[in-house]
Order: structure tokens, then C-alpha cells, then sequence
């Protein structure tokens, strides 16, 4: 078994969205010591507020800055001896892909070489003794599947939406850097995240909010979409699994094993929150609206993760039973931190205490 690679100081590019903030916050639980520097433009769906467990850790660092500045992350590099990037920043959001597709291509496709570039760089000046950069993906560059099949690393890439075809250039850029350079570099593909902190664009969070607000529940043509959904703390454990045994070149898809018609999720959420509520059983599916379908819509994602498995021994430990529930729990008890993000409160904050980005 290969020799399992423990980076002593990692940068995480996106490190105050989503998915990055969980894995900061689960790694830095999980490797105390190691340094780590969160680079993050904050858009609006970055916040420092998803990190108050770790910004008084001696061992981690806030950047403000475009992953497009070179300058920037060559010094990040240099100075704090990286051994590690964790590349998450991107725009993620489908359907703001569809009505400006530019800003996607500037910063998923331009921000990654640029990542690239510096961090190719920085390795070959021999500045650290080992390295490895983790291109965090998703499963939409497979594009969309039939009625039966799954995913597998093997599956062509084959984009449908402005979001996952600027993914897949990624990909590839990150794929020619391994093949061209033999820079170490790896890939993961994930399904698609739910749990805390994720910004009320996406389905399940928009869902809870508005089942709260008892304002309608958009859905999309008729439901009948399917997606495979992984809780983000089981993805930050995938991810910090491939970063520390997975070897250089390889892509692994990462999945939760839970695949839901979007309508049943949506009924779902709906009866969990009329219990909480107290509301009469059932009355929150009258909010339900079905809407105009999205362009380019995929009618089913279905990752295996197989791969990751046989490889590394990973697997999902949340059913989604419990992440739904702990999820919805933690929306009702955070209703301060939505209503902050969805009003945009917390972004003259920033801009007082950071000014404009580097």
C-alpha cells in the first residue's frame, strides 16, 4: 500500500462556501497542526460566518482574493510552503449559469489554470518536498442518464448546462496539467451536497426556507428529476481520503447512495416541517407550484462510487434519513444565519473589514 500523504500546510481555494467551509472545518478537527489558508473572493455565497469554529485556531488563515491572481496565490504559496491545494471555488449555481454564462468560464475555467500555473510552479521549484492539488468536481459533466446505469469514472464527459460544461473544462485542464507535467494532481466528482450552511439558491435549503415563510415551492416541469445526494460532512471525508491516498492522475466519483425524484424530496421536506411546525399533516404541499422546466434540464444523475470504495475504503456513513432530519434541524435553529444570507446583510460587514478583494 502506498505511503499515505500528510500535508503539513494546505491551501482551500473557496474556503467560506459550502462545501469548503465543512471540509476546513472537519479537517482541521481531524489534523491538528496542520496549517491551513482559506483563499475566497466572498461572493455572495461565501461567509466567514460558516467558519466561527476555527477562525480563532492559530493553525488557519483568511485570505480575501481572486483565485485569478496569479501574484496572489504565488505569494500564498512561497510564503505559508504549501503541500497541498484544495481547489473549491467556482461558481456553482445552474441556473445563474443560463442567464450569465461569462463570469462561470472566468472563474471555474481562467481561475483553475491560473491555480494551476502557480501551483506547477511553486512544486517544481522544489519549494516543498511533496504536493498534490485536489480539483474538486461534480457529476453534471457526465450530463444526463437514462432510466438505469450509473456514472463511473470511465463515463465521457458530456456537459448540457453553461455551469457543468465550464466544470468540465476544468477537468480537462487539470487532467492535460497531470499528463503534460506529470503534476500531481487528482480529481473528485461528487453528487450533489445537502447539510449546513449551504446558501437558499439550492433546492433543499430554497425548500426549507420557503416552507417556513409558507411561500410557494417552485419545481421544476414535473418533479420526475432525479439526483443522488451526499451530506457534505461524509464528502469532506471523501475528499480528505482521496488528498491523502489517492494517487496522482486518478479521478474518483464520490456518492451518497440516495437517489430521489426531486418532487419526493420536496414532499418530503414538507411533511418533516409540518411535524416540526406543528401544522397540519400535509399542509405544507399545498405550497407546491410546479414551473416552467430549466433549459437544458438533466433528467437523472446516478454516481457509483465504487471506485473510492475498492480504492481508499470510503462510504457514506449518513443515511439520508438522519441528514435530511439534521439538516431541517439545523435550518430551524439557525433561522438568524438565513435570513442574514438571503437579505445580503453580511456583505457590507466584509466590505468594511476587508475593502476589495486582492
Amino acid at each position: 500500500m502506498p505511503e499515505m500523504f500528510v500535508p503539513r500546510a494546505i491551501l482551500v481555494t473557496g474556503g467560506a462556501g459550502f462545501i469548503g467551509s465543512n471540509f476546513i472545518t472537519h479537517f482541521m478537527a481531524a489534523n491538528p497542526g496542520c496549517r491551513v489558508v482559506n483563499l475566497d473572493i466572498l461572493t455572495y455565497a461565501g461567509n466567514l460566518k460558516n467558519l466561527v469554529g476555527v477562525e480563532k485556531n492559530p493553525d488557519y488563515r483568511f485570505v480575501r482574493g481572486d483565485i485569478c491572481n496569479g501574484e496572489l496565490v504565488r505569494e500564498l504559496l512561497a510564503e505559508e510552503r504549501i503541500e497541498a491545494v484544495v481547489h473549491f471555488a467556482a461558481e456553482s449555481h445552474v441556473d445563474r449559469s443560463i442567464t450569465g454564462p461569462e463570469i462561470f468560464v472566468r472563474t471555474n475555467v481562467l481561475g483553475t489554470q491560473v491555480l494551476l500555473e502557480e501551483s506547477r510552479r511553486h512544486w517544481e521549484a522544489k519549494g516543498v518536498e511533496r504536493f498534490r492539488f485536489l480539483h474538486v468536481s461534480t457529476d453534471e459533466v457526465y450530463g444526463t442518464l437514462g432510466e438505469t446505469g450509473y456514472f463511473t469514472e470511465e463515463t465521457p464527459l458530456a456537459p448540457n448546462s453553461p455551469y457543468s460544461a465550464s466544470k468540465a473544462g476544468s477537468d480537462l485542464i487539470v487532467r492535460a496539467y497531470y499528463e503534460t507535467y506529470g503534476f500531481p494532481a487528482l480529481i473528485t466528482r461528487c453528487s450533489n451536497n445537502y447539510g449546513p450552511y449551504q446558501f437558499p439558491e439550492k433546492l433543499i435549503p430554497l425548500m426549507i426556507h420557503n416552507i417556513v415563510a409558507n411561500k410557494p415551492l417552485p419545481v421544476y416541469g414535473d418533479g420526475r428529476n432525479v439526483r443522488d445526494w451526499l451530506h457534505v460532512k461524509d464528502h469532506s471525508s471523501a475528499i480528505e481520503t482521496v488528498l491523502k491516498g489517492g494517487k496522482p492522475g486518478e479521478v474518483f466519483n464520490v456518492g451518497g447512495n440516495n437517489e430521489w425524484f426531486n418532487i419526493d424530496i420536496v414532499q418530503l421536506l414538507c411533511d418533516l416541517l409540518d411535524e416540526r411546525l406543528g401544522r397540519p399533516k400535509g399542509e405544507s404541499r399545498g405550497l407546491i407550484t410546479f414551473v416552467k422546466d430549466r433549459l437544458g434540464h438533466d433528467r437523472r444523475y446516478a454516481i457509483s462510487a465504487a471506485k473510492i470504495k475498492r480504492e481508499l475504503g470510503w462510504e457514506p456513513s449518513y443515511t439520508f434519513e438522519r441528514g435530511i432530519a439534521e439538516t431541517v434541524d439545523w435550518y430551524l435553529a439557525n433561522g438568524a444565519w438565513v435570513e442574514e444570507v438571503t437579505s445580503g446583510a453580511y456583505r457590507d460587514y466584509y466590505e468594511k473589514q476587508y475593502g476589495g478583494e486582492s
